[in-house]
Parts: C-alpha cells; structure tokens; sequence
C-alpha cells in the first residue's frame, strides 16, 4: 500500500501520478486533500470549478462534489477507464482522506517530489481547501 502525503502537490500532476500506480494494481492512499494545489489565477480557478459545480440540473445531476477530498477522487476518476472493469478495480483501490486521520499518524508517507509546487519560485495557485469552501463546503471543526 502506497501512503503519499499531497501538501502542496499539484491536482493534475498527482492526479495521473496516483491513476497510473492504481492501473499497475497498486493500492494508494492520499492523506492532505485540502492541501493539494491548483495552478493559476485565483478567479480562473474559481469560476471553472464553479462552472462545474452548476452544470446540470438539481436533481437528474450530472452531480459535482464539494468536499475536496471527492474532487481529488473525481479528478482521478476522470484519468481512469472507470466503465470498463479494469478502471472499477482500480479505481476501488484508491482512498482519499481530508488530513492524516490518528491511525496513520505514526506512518511514514510518500512525498513525490515530481508533483509537488516550489514554494520559492511558486506560480499563482489556489489550494484545493479554498476551492471547496467556494462550492459549500463548511468543514467541521
């Protein structure tokens, strides 16, 4: 089982990261969601997933989630051949949790730094925590 702490990775890079480990038969685990990034201007950002958000009707869907740790899924979804059986299987593998919840506390994550955003030399980026609050999402606390 592979356990990767996303703070401060970027949405698409960790997103075909994570699809192509869970295609090879990989179980992973995302703790951080609320932290992953988005690259690009804060507006931008917020009027696509907004767009998104109210596509379709109330009730008949298509239906967008508001909590960042099922956009996270979504995103990798959307990078899976989830109607066919091998993407169901894959995409079964994968968990995505808002912060590190106290059983995996003490365990050592992954940190791909391939995905990650430089904080010296960052583009404009919006985190993905911001971005549900935008939709609704009212975290507890």
């Amino acid at each position: 089982m592979i356990m990767i702490d996303a703070e401060g990775a970027v949405l698409g890079r960790l997103a075909s990261n994570v699809a192509k480990r869970l295609l090879l038969n990989e179980e992973v685990m995302i703790f951080n969601a609320e932290k992953i990034v988005i690259t690009g201007n804060k507006t931008s950002v917020f009027a696509h997933y907004k767009a998104d958000f109210d596509r379709g009707h109330r009730y008949a869907g298509p239906f967008f989630p508001k909590e960042p740790h099922l956009i996270v899924k979504r995103t990798i979804r959307g990078m899976l051949p989830w109607k066919k059986e091998r993407g169901k299987v894959a995409f079964k593998k994968l968990r995505v949790h808002i912060g590190i919840p106290e059983e995996f506390s003490d365990k050592q994550l992954e940190k791909i730094s391939r995905v990650s955003i430089e904080q010296g030399n960052a583009p404009k980026f919006v985190r993905m925590g911001d971005v549900s609050r935008f939709l609704g999402w009212n975290p507890k606390m």
